[in-house]
């Protein structure tokens, strides 16, 4: 979602904004701005431009907006269509503060017919715009102190944000709350900072607090105070980033897409690491609670997997893991819909909720209606200290490192390996495996990395296939078993990145419906690696072939068979039936991805689409 960073301290403030906006692009936005407040109760300055950071940078080109502290905003519209009058920062009626704002307030049209009723007017159709009148309007009201007026005004709010203002009349300080989503603090010993992720803050500092709901942050030069709504001290999650900005560069790859789906062999490694102890157990060190924890997923009787888009796809394939290894019922919802429809929880039910970035607000509303119900929360996320870390009663990491690129790709893969390492672990749990087959099990999960690689090589068959097809306005994906999520993880790809409308089906779905989008030439991919359902899809195949399509078939390495149904084919090696999607996954990766740079789309940063979706 939106991108927010802050500063203050004794540098100039507006090079810290523009790299700090640079290195938060890959959050996907429709506009840029910054305020900057001059020294010694300086005027408040504002620029702002719909568009990319490009154009902003180009209205600032000559201007001098002196000054040690400011604010720097992506937007992703929610409110209002993008435009200049409606990019961030927004000013009260009287100019002397700017707001910038992650999320939705709910309630804005209610405030804003209460502030129009008292004479205000706006420049804007957005929801933050409202909000900076408001706090304006409270100051004036009180006592003149902003931090009492921000508090006031956010008492009177409804809805998600992150929210930080400036205020020429408090030249060396900026006001932040957030609710229901992400903001952190950086501390330094001259200098306070504040960021949407952690991306923003790392070229300056690691040592990071994580502001929770409905505290207020109070940044000056070398100094942060955290209070709650009523004014109490607080305290935040204070912890140390153990990497750095290095590790966000592309490093010679032309997308940061592609150098994250080569990194999976590496990101796949770090997320198995020490996984099993000396006597072959399998070991989750992230899941607090020690004793108490195992006795509680012992006698879990249901799981119900949540997650959105791609994490729902990983959360897909480990209801066959879960489900096959610790024999306990599993139901996978869509995080947006799992709290709407009365789910039956209990104490003995296990919510696995998956996000990478763990701000995904959907997620973590079904998070937390669930503990609500008495279930144990496990979360499944990528970044140390999210908020659905903390909401849940136990988090496994991925592992996966930053991944910048808007479409998922190695958060993916290392997905699917912890939810496989979760279900061993519940089996474990339940007597369903002894100690030597755990260490056989994360054996073989130990050669995936090496694996992928392998299949990492197909790359420049893949590239010369993705400009055969590129011309495709629909593509159709298909599979059984866990193959269909895989078909449609592959469909959601291609549609993120390239605009080429795909879909994923089940194979034996097919003659009820989708067949009927067959056309001559027009392009399929199935997934037909070997087990127990090869057969069932190769038939599939040949249902396909009969009605003109074109066939490209992701399969086992040796299966030379395949080549008499298939147009084109792209092999994997051979692993256990319910490790194949950390494989095939690729290849489908790597064809969106060529396809995407064929038609000259935008490949890290796709339209309409953000990193991290932080409102429903």
């Amino acid at each position: 979602m939106c991108g927010i960073i802050g500063y203050t301290g004794r540098e100039q403030v507006l090079p810290v904004l523009l790299d700090g906006l640079t290195t938060l692009e890959y959050r996907g936005y429709d506009s840029a701005g910054v305020a900057v407040v001059g020294a010694e109760g300086g005027q408040l300055r504002l620029v702002k431009r719909a568009g990319k950071l490009a154009n902003l940078r180009d209205a600032l080109d000559g201007r001098t907006l002196a000054g040690t502290v400011g604010l720097g905003h992506t937007r992703w519209a929610t409110h209002g269509a993008p435009s200049d009058a409606n990019s961030h920062p927004h000013t009260d009626e009287s100019g002397d503060l700017a707001v910038i704002h992650n999320g939705i307030f709910e309630n804005f049209g209610e405030l804003k017919a209460e502030l129009v009723a008292s004479g205000h007017t706006f420049a804007s159709d957005t929801d933050t715009e409202v909000v900076a009148h408001l706090i304006g309007a409270l100051r004036e009201a009180g006592d003149g102190d902003l931090v009492t007026a921000v508090r006031a005004a956010l008492q009177r709010v409804e809805g998600a944000f992150a929210l930080a203002v400036v205020d020429r009349r408090n030249p060396t300080t900026i006001v932040a709350s957030r609710r229901e989503a992400p903001l952190v603090l950086g501390h330094r010993d001259d200098a306070s900072l504040l960021a949407s992720d952690v991306a923003g803050l790392i070229a300056h500092t690691r040592d990071i607090t994580a502001l929770l709901d409905d505290q207020v942050a109070i940044l000056t030069p070398g100094a942060i105070e955290l209070l709650d709504l009523d004014g109490r001290p607080a305290e935040g999650h204070r912890y140390t980033v153990d990497w750095d900005i290095a590790a966000a560069a592309k490093q010679g790859y032309p997308h940061f897409m592609l150098k994250e789906i080569h990194e999976q062999p590496q990101a796949v490694a770090d997320t198995l690491l020490g996984r099993v102890d000396v006597d072959g157990r399998i070991v989750v060190d992230e899941l607090r609670g020690g004793r108490s924890v195992e006795d509680e997923l012992r006698s879990v009787d249901k799981v119900y997997v949540v997650a959105c888009g791609t994490s729902y796809h990983a959360g897909m394939v480990a209801k066959y893991a879960i489900e096959h290894w610790a024999g306990i019922p599993v139901e996978v919802e869509i995080a947006s819909e799992f709290r709407y429809r009365d789910p039956i929880l209990t104490p003995h039910t296990l919510v696995v909720a998956i996000s990478q970035s763990g701000e995904t607000a959907d997620t973590i509303a079904a998070a937390v209606h669930a503990r609500n119900q008495q279930a144990k929360v496990v979360a499944i996320s990528n970044v140390v200290g999210s908020s659905l870390a903390r909401a849940a009663d136990a988090v496994l990491y991925t592992r996966a490192g930053p991944e910048i690129a808007v479409a998922s790709t190695k958060a993916f893969t290392t997905q699917i390996v912890a939810l496989d390492v979760l279900a061993l672990y519940l089996a474990q749990l339940r007597g369903a495996l002894f100690p030597d087959e755990c260490r056989d099990h994360l054996a073989r999960r130990a050669a995936l990395p090496a694996l992928i690689a392998q299949v990492l090589e197909s790359e420049p068959a893949i590239a010369e296939l993705a400009r055969t097809v590129s011309a495709a306005r629909y593509m159709m994906f298909f599979g059984r078993h866990v193959g269909l999520p895989i078909a449609m993880e592959g469909a959601l790809k291609l549609k993120e990145i390239s605009y080429v409308h795909a879909e994923g089906f089940a194979a034996g779905e097919m003659k009820h419906g989708p067949i009927a989008l067959i056309d001559e030439g027009g392009p399929v991919v199935a997934l037909v690696t070997r087990g127990h359902v090869r057969g069932k899809v190769v038939s599939n195949i040949q249902q396909v072939k009969g009605r003109g399509a074109v066939v490209l078939a992701i399969a086992t390495e040796g299966d030379t068979e395949i080549k008499e149904h298939a147009d084109h084919v792209v092999y994997v090696p051979e692993v256990h039936e319910l490790l194949y999607p950390v494989l095939t996954v690729v290849p489908l990766q790597l064809l969106g991805y060529h396809i995407a740079v064929q038609l000259g789309r935008d490949v890290d940063q796709p339209r309409n689409l953000a990193k991290t979706v932080t409102v429903e």
